[in-house]
């Protein structure tokens, strides 16, 4: 007979935050079953990216990316921009370089792979894995393109239109860099290991990213896999990476490269065409409505699902690995709250709680449509130079962790397979889809199970980031296996008071340049952190005996998790 244990969610709410109230507690409870399985739990939420590729082998680069690969046992995917572009090294907002390829002055190919091996031997250090996207173009094999007459654009100017973005002058010298340039990863680090990385080819080719034609595209692609796999057969590659396909254009271009990966013969090989994964970009939208933010969850899921919904007409594809190759609130991770206020929702613990309705969004749209969802990719990284909680999107602000860097960890702390559980706080998926979290807020969970041990994700979300009184929860959770006695729960929490730098930050004034006190102070603070001490819960005839009255609460866009394990 399943056994049953309840446990109730307890928390704290500021007298500061209690003063600006103006909604109602709701009264949520939520159920786990841990004997109802629905599938292994896939990680799809350990995949990061970011534009400039030469941040990860700067010092807080480096930095991060060890703590990214402290997230999970799981391994972590890291996808950049800029991993073919001409240049001296040196990063800016949206801008990297490698100078892996150049022409001599006798028309041949010179391949320079000194900064390329610093990018690559910090991944290998920090023990992640590279997600390698194929672009952009070597200035030298740029072809010419009609008003293009610069290489590199500087931001704030559209870094994209420059002629780091045409197609190549020469195919065939295209193949060749990428056989060179991954013949030279096999060289440097094996060929079993490179065989677990993934080749993209390319970036958004559906807008400005891309200075051809679709066809163009086609061709590039087809290149591009034929010299990735002449230099390692059985190699990951795919693509398109292209934007959100609720655009009915990025639809269509989503739909035409399928249509010629299953119908065309490749414009290298004249064979069939390799996909062995299929990769697309859907964003969010926030604005400010009425003085306040409003995200738009609805608009990233809505892409999400029109991606899902096209592959899944594919019988040959549907069961490819899903690449959401940057999955995000909005698009532009170096447009910085100050100048673009709808994207201060960066620094908090909205950005945790919004990521973690996505999450489970997607989970269950890709369950709905019988799809291989294998990532969710956060393009966020960190920018190495930039102010303290300047709101660009970012993992962490010169080494200090923010909010929703710790949402990755609750979620590398979950693992297993998925359990069954019902919210009756839950905003069903079809309206968030349609329409988001506004009239009422998402109250959900998501529950894993292992050997073990299980985990509870439970958020406080709402697309408006209004004041409100924190939800009042209470979590019940069965099928504990029948013979355990004794289950230690732990409980996690991110909220404007736990697990949140920036808070704490503010508290100091916001400083620019903290002291050496204050920084050390506010890497704590960074760090994910328990609610309450542990505690022994007994297990007693199937029941958890004692008295549990905790008040439970749980403010708004707050992420709670629990750990039961035994």
């Amino acid at each position: 007979m399943r056994t049953l244990a309840y446990l109730l969610l307890c928390t704290f709410i500021s007298a500061a935050q209690a003063q600006t109230l103006s909604k109602s507690a709701a009264e949520v409870t939520v159920r786990v079953d841990l004997a109802r399985t629905m599938g292994t739990f896939e990680p799809v939420a350990n995949w990061f990216g970011f534009d400039e590729s030469n941040y990860a082998s700067m010092p807080y680069g480096q930095q991060l990316l060890r703590e990214l690969h402290d997230l999970s046992p799981a391994p972590i995917y890291i996808r950049s921009h800029h991993l073919l572009t001409t240049g001296n090294g040196v990063p800016e907002l949206k801008w990297s370089s490698s100078n892996v390829f150049s022409i001599d002055s006798n028309g041949k190919p010179v391949y320079d792979f000194t900064i390329t091996d610093r990018t690559f031997d910090a991944y290998k250090t920090a023990g992640v894995r590279p997600f390698v996207e194929l672009g952009f173009m070597p200035k030298d094999l740029a072809a010419n393109v009609p008003g293009i007459t610069e290489y590199q654009l500087h931001y704030p100017k559209q870094t994209m239109a420059g002629s780091v973005n045409n197609p190549p002058r020469d195919y065939a010298m295209w193949r060749d860099l990428i056989r060179a340039y991954v013949a030279h990863l096999v060289e440097r680090y094996g060929a079993n290991e490179v065989r677990t990385w993934y080749f993209e080819v390319w970036n958004e080719p559906d807008i400005i990213y891309w200075h051809g034609t679709q066809q163009d595209y086609f061709k590039l692609y087809d290149y591009a896999v034929d010299g990735v796999l002449s230099a390692l057969p059985g190699a990951r590659v795919g693509g398109p990476a292209t934007t959100g396909p609720a655009s009915p254009k990025a639809a269509a271009y989503l739909r035409a490269f399928l249509d010629h990966c299953l119908n065309d013969r490749s414009a290298a090989t004249g064979k069939a065409i390799p996909l062995d994964f299929i990769s697309y970009h859907p964003k969010g939208r926030p604005k400010l409505v009425d003085g306040h933010l409003e995200m738009g969850l609805a608009a990233e899921l809505q892409s999400v699902e029109a991606g899902f919904r096209i592959v899944a007409n594919y019988p040959r594809f549907r069961h490819l690995p899903i690449i959401l190759s940057e999955a995000d609130p909005e698009g532009c991770a170096a447009c910085s709250a100050k100048d673009h206020p709808a994207n201060a929702y960066r620094n908090d613990s909205l950005y945790a709680s919004y990521t973690a309705a996505a999450l489970k969004s997607m989970l269950d749209l890709a369950a709905q449509d019988q799809v291989n969802l294998r990532a969710m990719l956060t393009w966020a990284f960190e920018f190495e130079n930039g102010g303290y909680f300047e709101g660009l999107r970012t993992l962490s602000t010169r080494g200090i962790d923010k909010p929703i860097l710790n949402f990755f960890r609750m979620a590398g702390l979950m693992r297993g397979d998925r359990v069954w559980a019902l919210s009756s706080g839950q905003v069903p998926l079809e309206q968030l889809v349609q329409a988001g979290a506004r009239s009422t807020p998402d109250i959900d969970a998501l529950a894993t199970r292992s050997a073990r041990s299980a985990a509870v994700l439970v958020w406080n979300y709402d697309d408006d980031d209004l004041p409100a009184a924190p939800a009042q929860v209470e979590i019940a959770v069965e099928g504990i296996p029948t013979g355990v006695t004794r289950v230690l729960l732990e409980q996690y929490r991110i909220d404007a008071t736990h697990s949140n730098a920036f808070t704490v930050w503010k508290q100091m004034g916001s400083p620019d340049l903290p002291t050496a006190e204050q920084y050390a102070e506010l890497k704590v603070a960074g760090q994910l952190q328990i609610l309450t001490s542990p505690k022994w819960l007994d297990v007693n005839n199937g029941h958890i005996s004692g008295h549990i009255s905790l008040t439970s609460e749980l403010p708004r866009q707050a992420v709670a998790l629990l750990r039961i394990s035994w």
